[in-house]
């Protein structure tokens, strides 16, 4: 299989592992990953995940065009079917939305060459991108003539500047590391034997923060997106609320008096 971790204290580190294909993903590969992150998710002593490519060429370049051929079977029969049928039945797309997962805790895409396709929308679908000074961005689909299929125009919009967006979607040309940079795609640029490092770096300082209060700004991040500015104030007070009485806000608050390191249970 295709998929590689590796745990590294509270932050598991997940290596889509086909570079002698650019990291395309077959649809085994694509199972493969959504159960991962399923176990993440559900994997109380885990509180980060860092989702990369193996080798320095690509991140994901998406599906496996070989190896993900049109089925016979119609749309509509793969659209309504159950998820574990409409993914085998050419509805694979539904497997690497993650969107659909609802994480709660931080997943973190370290991108070490190409993201492109299906392979960018892994990386729109994460909470935070970081890059190494190779990668390059890009929704070739048009030139295919397709279009994305797990949001990724929806998520480049809201990402980037729509200028920038709309001229990389029209197009499907590629934007290299410092231009997704200067636009805001990716929050650090890094030499590429750097990038793991960087990536385990910034999740440890995630993981020491306060596990629910990771959470209730994930869930925030992910839900204001579509809500009103007040009614996004409003849901950032009811969280506010939610983790006022917990032990570990009670015990962020003695270690900061004590002036000593705050030791949180998820409590």
């Amino acid at each position: 299989m295709a998929i590689d971790t590796e745990r590294h204290d509270k932050t598991l580190v997940i290596r889509i592992n086909r570079p002698e294909a650019l990291n395309a993903l077959d649809v085994a590969d694509m199972r493969a990953l959504n159960e991962t992150l399923r176990a993440f998710r559900d994997d109380s002593s885990l509180r980060v995940a860092v989702l990369t490519g193996a080798g320095q060429r690509a991140f994901c370049t998406g599906a496996d065009l070989k190896r993900t051929l049109p089925p016979q079977s119609s749309f509509a029969r793969s659209y309504f079917a159950p998820y574990e049928e409409s993914v085998g039945d050419g509805l694979y797309v539904r497997a690497i939305t993650l969107s659909e997962l609802n994480l709660t805790k931080p997943l973190i895409a370290a991108v070490n060459g190409h993201a492109l396709g299906g392979g960018m929308e892994l990386a729109l679908d994460c909470h935070l991108r970081i890059a190494s000074d190779a990668a390059t961005f890009g929704l070739p689909e048009p030139r295919w003539a397709s279009v994305p299929a797990v949001g990724g125009v929806s998520k480049l919009l809201r990402a980037i500047p729509r200028a920038v967006a709309l001229k990389m979607v029209l197009t499907g040309d590629r934007i290299d590391a410092a231009e997704a940079h200067r636009v805001g795609l990716v929050s650090d640029l890094v030499r590429p034997d750097q990038l793991v490092d960087r990536a385990l770096e910034l999740a440890d300082r995630i993981a020491a923060c306060g596990p629910l209060a990771i959470s209730s700004l994930v869930t925030l991040a992910t839900r204001s997106d579509d809500l009103p500015l007040s009614q996004s104030v409003a849901l950032e007070q009811l969280l506010w609320g939610v983790l006022r009485d917990t032990r570990d806000r009670v015990e962020g608050r003695t270690a900061f008096a004590e002036r000593r390191t705050p030791h949180y249970t998820g409590n």
